[in-house]
């Protein structure tokens, strides 16, 4: 089986993971939280993206690896974590908390689809060893990331429960 190939069935069957587990525990468990809690799960978890730093690091990703790439990724995934980390800072101050949450959700998911576009631009399924070390980033975590964009962004905009409403 080609690197291609290979790259692209863990890459769909890491997306497939997420949504089952997600479906089966993540939902309800954050579903059966207020907003607030739920985003800040959330944030929590886009905290650690500060991570993607490592595509920079010599000697963890090939030094093939374009850095268009590499350097668009690192710093997204930075911005992110970063963003992720104040929103959490400020949960105290409802407005910038909010501002926040849309902010590192806004940078988040827009970072994974242009690194999913400079990946096709570079043809990096069949270069997947060039990611080296973290050849397991863009099949493990990047789909857990991307699932929780559009969850965050579902609780965002899903019309709040009225309590005593059914």
């Amino acid at each position: 089986m080609s690197t291609e190939i290979l790259f692209q069935t863990h890459l769909v069957l890491g997306y497939v993971v997420w949504l089952l587990c997600l479906g089966a525990y993540g939902l309800p468990w954050l579903g059966s939280m207020d907003r607030v809690a739920a985003q800040r799960a959330i944030a929590t978890l886009h905290s650690f993206r500060f991570f993607g730093l490592v595509f920079l690091v010599p000697g963890v990703v090939s030094p093939d690896l374009p850095p268009s790439f590499a350097v668009f990724a690192a710093y997204g995934d930075f911005a992110t974590g970063l963003l992720a980390m104040l929103a959490l800072l400020t949960v105290r101050i409802r407005t910038l908390f909010w501002a926040f949450v849309v902010a590192f959700n806004l940078v988040g998911m827009l970072d994974l689809i242009v690194d999913y576009y400079h990946a096709v631009q570079i043809g990096l399924p069949a270069r997947a060893g060039e990611l080296g070390a973290t050849y397991a980033i863009p099949i493990i975590y990047v789909p857990l990331l991307m699932i929780t964009h559009i969850v965050a962004f579902y609780f965002l905009v899903r019309p709040r429960a009225i309590p005593g409403k059914v």
